[in-house]
C-alpha cells in the first residue's frame, strides 16, 4: 500500500519533479521493507490502536466486486451499488476501504451521513457531499462546473455563496414540482461536469435514517449515471426496515437500473477472525479462540471488535494465557450490549419477556416449548411477538421445521439472559429442563446436552440426579461424534456432581471418557491420571472387556505410547492366550518397547507373537494396527530393531482397508507415510497433495497432535520448494490446532531465519526457551517434559549454523542437559540431542566430549532422516560436524556429495542451496589442488537458488565469501 500510495503521486508529477522524490521512494521502501520483516506489523499488532482505528480483514469478494465497479466508474460509466446489512457489519468500514483505494486511482471521495436524531436539513447527505467539493475546489473552476445553475444550487448548499459571492437570485417557480426538476437536474449536472476533472465517489452512509428529498433526489442521479464518471455508494441496514419505509419504495425503484448494484455484507468467517486476532495480539490465535468467537458472534465486525478488546485489555489474550486454555468464553462488552439494547428498546414489553425466556432456552427455540413456560399468553399473542422480533430481525425462521427459530446473534441472547437475576434464571432453567423432558419424552437421551445444560443450571432447586444422567450421556455422545471439548465440559461436570463418592461404574466410566478426550488434546499427564482411576476399578471388578479398551487407546504422544506399557501388562491376565485381543496386546507392547531403542530384542519378541497369531486369523483391522505399529516403531526406533520377517503390503492396500475400517487416525499416519515416500521418489507435487490428505483425515480423528503434525509436512515441502508465505499460512494454521507444539515452532523459526526474518525467528525461539522454563519450574512429568526440551537441543544449533550466531550455541547446554535425564525419549530424537551435545562441546572447545557424543552418521541419516523428521537443514549440520571429527577426508566428500544429491532428487532446493555452502566452504578452508573450482561451481548452484527465493542472508554470505577469494 505505501508503494502504490507513492507511484501514484510520483505519477501526478512531471519529469523535474519525479527527480526530486527520489528520497521518497527509497523511504517508502524501506517501510515496505519494515512491514515484510514483521517489525511495523509487531509494532501495530501488540497495540490497541490499530484494534480501535478498525482492522480490516476479509471481504476479498466484497472488495473485489467494489473495485470492478469503480473501474467502470473510471472508464466513463457510472454506477450506484448499494452496502446492506445489520448494524455492526463493517458497511461504513467498507466503504471507507474503497474510499482509500479510489483515492489512490485518482478519484475525489466525498462523503455524506444521515443521522438518528433527525433535525437536519433537507438533502442534508447531500449538501455534506457536495459541501465538502466546493470548499476544495478552486473559485474559477466551481463557476465553470456550475455554469447558471450555480445559484439554484446555492439556494440548499449555502458554501456556494460563499465562494461566488456575486450570485444572483434564481427565478422564483410557483410549482412545486417544477422547482424541485430544476434543483435536481442543476445538481445532476454540476456532480456529472465535475466528475469530468475528477472522478467522484460519493458515500451516503446510514441511508435507512434519510430524509425523504435525499431518497428522491438518489432516485433521479441513479438515471443520470450513465455517462458520468460518478460512483455513488449507499450503505443501509436492512434490519431497519419494513415494507412501508420510505427507502424500501427507493430501491424497489432503483432495482429497474441497470447500473444499480447491491453488495449484502455477511459475517467475517473463522479465518478472518482468527487472521483479526492475530493483529490485535501478536501471535496466532488458537483455533478454539476464533470458533469461540465466531459463534458468539456470527462474525459480525463490530461484536468481534469489541469481544476482542474485551479478551486484550483484560489480559486473557496474553500469549502465555492464550496457549494454556483449550476452552474459551467470551462475555458481552458494554459497546455490543448498547448496540443490541437499543434495537431490544424498540420492541412491546411483552415481545422483551417472552424473549428472555426464549434466551433462557437458547439460541434456538421452538413455538411449542414457548407455549409451555408462557401460559399467561395465548398462541395467538405468542405468533403476534414472535412476527413483531421476526420484523425487526431479532430472531429469524429456521427452515428444517415450522415453528424453529433462533436468535440472529448469540450475544442478542446473551444480552436478554444477562439482565435476568439469579434466582430467576436458575427457578426458569428448572421450568425449562423439566418442560423439555416432557416434550422430548422416549427421544430425551438424543437431547442429553440440552437437558444437561437446563439440568446443570437449575442444580440448585432440583438436585443433581438427572444433571449426572443426562451429563454422562452427553459427554459419550461427544467423544462418539470426536468433539473431545464438549465431551470433557459434560464430564467434568458429571464428576462434579458425583464429588466425595468412592468409585463405581458410573465412575469409572466418567473417568475413562475424560482421559480419552484429554488424550486426544494432548494433555497427556492428566489423561493417566483419570485412567489409573478407571484402570483400576476394573482391574478390580474383572471388568475384561474395559480393561482391554483401556490397554488398547490408541496413543500418538512418543512417551505416552512407552508409559501405556503398564496397562498392556495389566491386561494379559484377561485374555486368551493365542487369541486376537492377544495378539493386539503383542502388537501394542512391542510398539511401547521398539519407541525408545533401549530394548530391542524384546520389541521383536513381542511382534513375533503378534505377528504369529496374525497369520491365523482373517481380522483386516488387526492386520492394518499391526503393519501401522511396525512402520512406526521403525522409524522412531532408529533403525534399532529388525522387522524384516514381516511383509509389509502395499500403502495403498492397507489404506483402502483403513477407509473401509472408518479408522481416520491409521489412514492419516498411512497418508504421511506414503507422502514422505513419494517425495523421497522425488515426486514433490504428489507428496504435497498425500500430505493434504493426511490433514484431512486427520481433522476427522479428531486428533490435534496428528492434525499438527501433518499439517507440519505440508509446510516443511512449502519450505523445501521456498514457497514461504504458504509455509506461514500452514504454520498459521497449525498454531491455531495446538499453539504449544514445539516441533511446529521450530521449523517456523528454521525458515524465518533462512530468509533473514531474524526477528520473527527468534519469536518463535523464545516461545520455546519460555515453554522450556515453564516446564522446568513446574511439578513436570517426564511426558510432559520432552517437546520443548528436544526441540532446543536440535534448534539451537541449527539457528547458529544459519545465521553464524555462535552464541546460540551456548544455551544448548540447560535442555541439553534435561534431555539426557529423559528415560524413554524416542531413539530417533536422542540422537539428535546427542548430536547437539556434539555441537555444543565443540563451540566451548570440548573436542575430545564432542567426539563423544557425536552420533554414527550414514548416508541414510543425513538425506531421508534429516529431510523428512522435522529438521530442514540437520544435514548440513551433520556434515559439518563430520568434517571437523571425521578423519578420513574421503569420508567428508563421501558425506557432502550424499547431502547433495539426496537434496536434489528429492526436489529440496533450501537444502541444496544451503549444503552447496557448506561444501564449498569445506572445500575452501582444505584448499587442496582443484577445491577451489569445486568451491565456486558450488557457489554458483547455490547463489542461483538463494536469489530466486529469496534466501537473502545465504546469499550475503556467499557474496562476502567472494570478496575474500578476489582479495
Amino acid at each position: 500500500r505505501p508503494l502504490e500510495a507513492l507511484i501514484m503521486r510520483l505519477l501526478a508529477k512531471n519529469p523535474a519533479e519525479r527527480q526530486d522524490s527520489a528520497q521518497d521512494v527509497l523511504n517508502a521502501l524501506d517501510a515496505i521493507d519494515l512491514t515484510a520483516r514483521g517489525e511495523t506489523v509487531e509494532r501495530e499488532a501488540n497495540s490497541l490502536d490499530s484494534l480501535a482505528g478498525g482492522v480490516f480483514v476479509g471481504r476479498q469478494a466484497e472488495m473485489g466486486q467494489l473495485k470492478a465497479a469503480l473501474e467502470d466508474v473510471l472508464g466513463g460509466r457510472g454506477r450506484l451499488v448499494t452496502l446492506v446489512g445489520e448494524p455492526g457489519i463493517g458497511k461504513t468500514r467498507t466503504a471507507e476501504e474503497l474510499a482509500t483505494y479510489a483515492g489512490l486511482r485518482g478519484a475525489q471521495v466525498l462523503w455524506g451521513r444521515c443521522y438518528e436524531t433527525g433535525g437536519q436539513p433537507p438533502y442534508w447527505p447531500w449538501i455534506q457531499a457536495i459541501r465538502t467539493y466546493v470548499r476544495e475546489v478552486d473559485a474559477g473552476e466551481l463557476r465553470r462546473q456550475m455554469g447558471s445553475s450555480a445559484s439554484v444550487i446555492a439556494e440548499i448548499v449555502t458554501d456556494v455563496k460563499d465562494r461566488l459571492p456575486d450570485l444572483q437570485p434564481p427565478l422564483v417557480l410557483d410549482d412545486p414540482d417544477s422547482a424541485r426538476f430544476r434543483l435536481f437536474d442543476a445538481m445532476a449536472s454540476f456532480l456529472k461536469s465535475a466528475s469530468q476533472a475528477q472522478p467522484l465517489v460519493i458515500v451516503l452512509d446510514d441511508l435507512h435514517w434519510s430524509d425523504r428529498p435525499s431518497l428522491s433526489f438518489l432516485e433521479f442521479m441513479a438515471r443520470e449515471l450513465g455517462q458520468s464518471r460518478v460512483m455513488l455508494i449507499c450503505t443501509y441496514r436492512d434490519v431497519e426496515l419494513n415494507r412501508r419505509h420510505p427507502l424500501m419504495l427507493t430501491l424497489g425503484d432503483l432495482a429497474r437500473e441497470r447500473l444499480y448494484e447491491r453488495v449484502l455484507l455477511r459475517g467475517l468467517t473463522e479465518r478472518d477472525i482468527a487472521r483479526f486476532i492475530e493483529i490485535a495480539a501478536g501471535f496466532s490465535a488458537p483455533e478454539e479462540l476464533s470458533a469461540t468467537v465466531h459463534r458468539h458472534t456470527e462474525g459480525n465486525p463490530l461484536f468481534v471488535t469489541e469481544v476482542v478488546r474485551e479478551l486484550v485489555q483484560s489480559g486473557e489474550l496474553a500469549e502465555n494465557r492464550a496457549s494454556s486454555q483449550s476452552t474459551w468464553s467470551v462475555r458481552i462488552p458494554e459497546g455490543v450490549r448498547e448496540v443490541i439494547g437499543r434495537r431490544l428498546d424498540r420492541l412491546s414489553e411483552r415481545a422483551n419477556e417472552v424473549l428472555t425466556t426464549a434466551a433462557v432456552v437458547g439460541r434456538d427455540f421452538r413455538l411449542a416449548t414457548l407455549s409451555e413456560l408462557t401460559e399467561d399468553t395465548s398462541e395467538g399473542q405468542l405468533l403476534d411477538v414472535l412476527d413483531e422480533s421476526l420484523d425487526a430481525k431479532i430472531i429469524e425462521e429456521l427452515s428444517d421445521e415450522v415453528g424453529h427459530y433462533q436468535f440472529t446473534h448469540a450475544l442478542m441472547q446473551q444480552t436478554l439472559t444477562s439482565e435476568l437475576s439469579t434466582t430467576r434464571r436458575v427457578r426458569l432453567n428448572a421450568r425449562i429442563a423439566e418442560a423439555l423432558e416432557r416434550i422430548y419424552a422416549d427421544d430425551a437421551d438424543d437431547h442429553a446436552a440440552e437437558l444437561a445444560h437446563h439440568f446443570s443450571e437449575a442444580e440448585a432447586v432440583i438436585g443433581t440426579e438427572k444433571l449426572i444422567h443426562y451429563s454422562v450421556i452427553a459427554g459419550q455422545q461427544a467423544l462418539t461424534a470426536l468433539g473431545f471439548d464438549d465431551a470433557l465440559i459434560h464430564l467434568n461436570r458429571a464428576l462434579a456432581a458425583r464429588s466425595g463418592h468412592p468409585v463405581d461404574r458410573q465412575l469409572a466410566d466418567v473417568h475413562l471418557g475424560i482421559a480419552r478426550a484429554l488424550s486426544a488434546t494432548r494433555q497427556i499427564a492428566m489423561a493417566f491420571e483419570h485412567l489409573h482411576l478407571a484402570f483400576e476399578y476394573y482391574v478390580a471388578e474383572s471388568a475384561g472387556s474395559e480393561v482391554l479398551a483401556v490397554a488398547k487407546m490408541p496413543w500418538v504422544a512418543g512417551e505416552a505410547i512407552v508409559r501405556s506399557l503398564e496397562f498392556i501388562e495389566g491386561a494379559r491376565p484377561f485374555v486368551k492366550s493365542g487369541s486376537e485381543d492377544d495378539a493386539w496386546l503383542s502388537c501394542l507392547e512391542g510398539k511401547s518397547r521398539a519407541f525408545t531403542g533401549l530394548e530391542p530384542e524384546l520389541a521383536e519378541r513381542a511382534f513375533s507373537a503378534a505377528w504369529n497369531i496374525i497369520q491365523q486369523t482373517n481380522n483386516p483391522r488387526l492386520k492394518l494396527a499391526f503393519f501401522d505399529a511396525v512402520r512406526l516403531a521403525r522409524a522412531f526406533s532408529g533403525g534399532e530393531v529388525d522387522y524384516r520377517d514381516f511383509e509389509m503390503p502395499p500403502v495403498e492396500e492397507m489404506l483402502q482397508v483403513a477407509r473401509t475400517e472408518n479408522d481416520p487416525l491409521i489412514e492419516s499416519s498411512l497418508l504421511r507415510f506414503n507422502g514422505t515416500q513419494l517425495w523421497l521418489q522425488g515426486n514433490l507435487d504428489e507428496a504435497i497433495e498425500a500430505f493434504a490428505d493426511a490433514s484431512s483425515a486427520a481433522r476427522r480423528a479428531g486428533d490435534r497432535e496428528r492434525i499438527s503434525s501433518t499439517l507440519m509436512f505440508e509446510c516443511h515441502a512449502a519450505v523445501a520448494t521456498g514457497e514461504w508465505n504458504r509455509a506461514r499460512d500452514l504454520i498459521d494454521a497449525q498454531q491455531r490446532v495446538w499453539p504449544d507444539d514445539s516441533r511446529a515452532m521450530s521449523m517456523a523459526a528454521e525458515f524465518e531465519y533462512v530468509v533473514g526474518n531474524f526477528d520473527r525467528g527468534d519469536y518463535y525461539l523464545e516461545r520455546i526457551q519460555r515453554l522450556f522454563r515453564e516446564q522446568e519450574t513446574a511439578s513436570r512429568t517426564v511426558i510432559d517434559a520432552t517437546d520443548a526440551d528436544i526441540a532446543l537441543c536440535s534448534l539451537l544449533p541449527q539457528l547458529a549454523h544459519l545465521s553464524g550466531r555462535d552464541e546460540l550455541l551456548l544455551a544448548v547446554a540447560a535442555p541439553l542437559d534435561t534431555v539426557q535425564k529423559i528415560p524413554y525419549a524416542p531413539a530417533l530424537l536422542r540422537r539428535n540431542a546427542t548430536a547437539a551435545a556434539a555441537v555444543y562441546y565443540l563451540a566451548i572447545g570440548d573436542e575430545d566430549s564432542a567426539r563423544r557424543h557425536f552420533p554414527p552418521v550414514t548416508e541414510s541419516d543425513i538425506t531421508r532422516v534429516g529431510f523428512l523428521s522435522g529438521g530442514m537443514f540437520r544435514p548440513a549440520l551433520w556434515t559439518r560436524l563430520t568434517s571437523r571429527l571425521a578423519i578420513s577426508p574421503d569420508r567428508i566428500d563421501q558425506l557432502h556429495r550424499s547431502v547433495i544429491d539426496g537434496a536434489r532428487q528429492y526436489n529440496n532446493r533450501v537444502v541444496v542451496a544451503w549444503s552447496s555452502f557448506d561444501y564449498a566452504e569445506m572445500l575452501l578452508d582444505r584448499d587442496e589442488p582443484g577445491d577451489r573450482e569445486k568451491a565456486i561451481a558450488l557457489q554458483d548452484e547455490a547463489l542461483v537458488i538463494t536469489q530466486e527465493l529469496g534466501m537473502r542472508p545465504l546469499t550475503e554470505r556467499i557474496l562476502a565469501r567472494r570478496e575474500i577469494l578476489r582479495a
